[in-house]
């Protein structure tokens, strides 16, 4: 069946609701996940804007939340993640803000798409140090045994 990642704030390709963007409480949205692979040593999550800043014109992909080292047998974020009620064990990364910790959708122009992506891997990274979501990828790349993916949306009224 695969690995699945699922919220109960949105559905898959459906509308983020304003309270996980700066136009409300910009709160990380609850995630659920299963079918991690048995294998599997750590997780991963990047959330991701590739549509900025203009979804008729992209021009760069604005990361929002980088997260790794989540251990296996989590089965989910709470809204409104924090430092404080990450699994054990989680370290975050930089996001585009420069800083750690979630930071909500606020397009500038249209309705844009926020990939919210789960990775399982094989190894439990070293301490990347706030890694970029580049410098994650990098750390990553021949460890993914897995990934699953959720997408919504939002644009500004």
């Amino acid at each position: 069946m695969g690995m699945t990642l699922t919220s109960t704030a949105f559905s898959a390709d459906g509308s983020m609701p304003s309270i996980h963007t700066c136009d409300g409480r910009d709160l990380s949205p609850p995630l659920s996940w299963s079918g991690v692979p048995a294998e599997a040593k750590s997780l991963a999550l990047i959330v991701d804007d590739p549509d900025a800043p203009d979804p008729a014109a992209p021009q760069r992909t604005w990361v929002h939340w980088v997260l790794y080292n989540l251990p296996t047998d989590a089965v989910g974020l709470q809204q409104g993640a924090t430092v404080h009620t990450l699994p054990q064990g989680t370290r975050e990364g930089s996001n585009d803000w420069k800083r750690t910790g979630y930071g909500g959708p606020c397009p500038p122009i249209g309705r844009h798409r926020y990939f919210h992506k789960l990775y399982a891997l094989d190894i439990v990274l070293p301490d990347l140090h706030k890694p970029t979501k580049a410098q994650l990828e990098q750390a990553m790349h021949g460890h993914i045994l897995e990934q699953a993916e959720l997408i919504g949306t939002y644009q500004r009224t």
